[in-house]
């Protein structure tokens, strides 16, 4: 028996060389799928990307899912101080005190301002209204793959350029001539742009006015050797196992 186990050890010394390179050849094309994982919303080379419009003095609108908070008096030589905050509903109607549902989607905060200041007169002498927006926030990937951050849009024109240095800048990964911004348009549809900022010419679009509920995302460089590095350690030091479990039969 112990001949025989020696013989059968001796065939599979010989045939481990062979096997092996098949597995580990098997490996990596099996491997190749799950590489770059991290890598999101990824596009066809003849994606067609919406066109950007130049919004580099636009004011920020007001849109559905805004909390806003506001504070009117009946003077305009007298602000209220108390604020109050109210929703702004699917459908771009807000619930008022006095003036009840009225629509402000689409509106940047001066024009709601004014819009309101004049329902008001119906009921207030000289009113004075004040808009604010206290939930808007920008989601940023900064391009590391797995990392991400939310950004409080704490000012009115707050550019692409700034959210990207509130998120800490690109990732070392990051490809910078390839930076999407995912933005809901008119119908509530996604928007989708993607702007080169690898060199000065991309500062036109560093200018882009953020709205809420944007998403940037900076895509991150392929780790091609990493990360099959990694997938076939756990593999080859399983080989590497098997055959010592083999030599060391095989000389006994």
């Amino acid at each position: 028996m112990a001949r025989c186990d020696r013989y059968f050890c001796r065939d599979m010394t010989r045939t481990f060389p062979r096997w092996a390179g098949i597995v580990l050849v098997s490996s990596v094309l099996l491997s190749s799928c799950t590489i770059n994982r991290d890598i999101m919303f990824r596009t066809s080379m003849d994606y067609e990307f919406d066109a950007y419009m130049d919004s580099a003095a636009a004011n920020l609108h007001l849109q559905p899912n805004d909390m806003i908070s506001e504070g009117s008096s009946r003077e305009a030589s007298f602000l209220q101080r108390t604020m109050f905050n109210y929703y702004i509903e699917s459908d771009g109607m807000v619930k008022l005190p006095i003036l009840g549902r009225v629509k402000l989607s689409g509106l940047t905060l001066r024009e709601a301002e004014d819009f309101l200041e004049q329902k008001y007169v119906a009921f207030y002498n000289k009113p004075f209204v004040q808009v604010q927006v206290v939930n808007r926030r920008v989601v940023v990937f900064p391009g590391g793959g797995g990392d991400a951050r939310s950004i409080v849009l704490e000012n009115n024109n707050t550019t692409l350029l700034e959210v990207l240095g509130a998120a800490g800048g690109l990732n070392s990964r990051g490809n910078a001539h390839k930076v999407k911004v995912f933005r809901y348009g008119p119908d509530r549809e996604r928007l989708v742009y993607q702007f080169d900022l690898s060199d000065i010419s991309g500062l036109k679009y560093a200018d882009m006015v953020m709205q809420g509920d944007d998403v940037v995302y900076v895509q991150p460089n392929p780790e091609l050797a990493r990360e099959i590095l990694s997938d076939l350690t756990p593999l080859v030091t399983l080989l590497s196992s098997i055959l010592l479990i083999i030599t060391i039969s095989r000389n006994l």
